[in-house]
């Protein structure tokens, strides 16, 4: 199967201005198109030995003496290619700051607390319709020194291969209510008729009665209908 070129107009610019560190991450050269041969187009191929039996409830995998602290959630969705088709055996992985708005990582500086329960990464795969589950700790906000009074709104990374390397995906997913997006320079760049792709909804069908509240965020890999690209 061959793909069609990515659709540049779902995704923001590589450098954008108001988000800072784009000025010298992003590239100043247009990309090199790669010929689609066999090597893009063939996988890498997962199936369950990837996944261990906790790495999708991050409110288990890091638990060393005790349940971390926050609003516990369940974030699910349907993976889907550009022709509207489930993406089944599709590895998702996720990463996000803990409660308290600080990640797990000695380069986050943020003088928010740790929680000692809680990894802030999982991983799952998708099933033959391209449903993805986690159970996760709704994430805190925090500061990041972009700008004046800068703070980054509530979101979980996600990063996705799907079927081979021409659907590689890496995103962020923010949660619909939430006062900061407007003010946030990186959902911004995103196409206007793109944002609401990057927000998850809140499903009462999906919460789990006396357990979590649910947020559905569907994703599509690639075409017009593709949820942006977030590096």
């Amino acid at each position: 199967m061959k793909f069609k070129s990515r659709d540049r107009s779902s995704h923001p610019p590589y450098i954008l201005p108001p988000y800072k560190s784009s000025l010298t991450r992003g590239p100043k050269t247009e990309p090199i198109i790669v010929p689609q041969s066999l090597t893009e187009l063939t996988g890498p191929a997962y199936d369950e030995s990837i996944v261990g039996e906790l790495d999708h409830d991050l409110t288990r995998n890091g638990q060393t003496n005790g349940e971390p602290i926050g609003e516990r959630l369940i974030i699910t969705g349907r993976i889907l290619d550009e022709n509207g088709d489930a993406a089944a055996n599709t590895l998702v992985e996720i990463w996000q700051a803990n409660a308290a708005g600080r990640y797990v990582h000695t380069n986050d500086q943020h003088d928010a607390p740790l929680d000692p329960n809680f990894l802030g990464a999982g991983r799952a795969l998708t099933d033959d319709e391209g449903w993805y589950k986690f159970t996760t700790i709704r994430p805190g906000a925090y500061p990041w020194g972009n700008h004046y009074n800068a703070w980054r709104p509530t979101h979980i990374h996600f990063s996705l291969l799907g079927p081979n390397i021409m659907t590689r995906l890496i995103t962020q997913m923010y949660f619909e209510g939430d006062p900061l997006i407007p003010f946030d320079p990186i959902f911004a760049g995103s196409p206007a008729g793109a944002k609401d792709r990057l927000v998850a909804k809140f499903s009462l069908e999906l919460t789990e009665p006396g357990f979590a509240l649910a947020y559905r965020f569907d994703i599509v890999l690639r075409g017009p209908e593709a949820t942006p690209f977030e590096a």
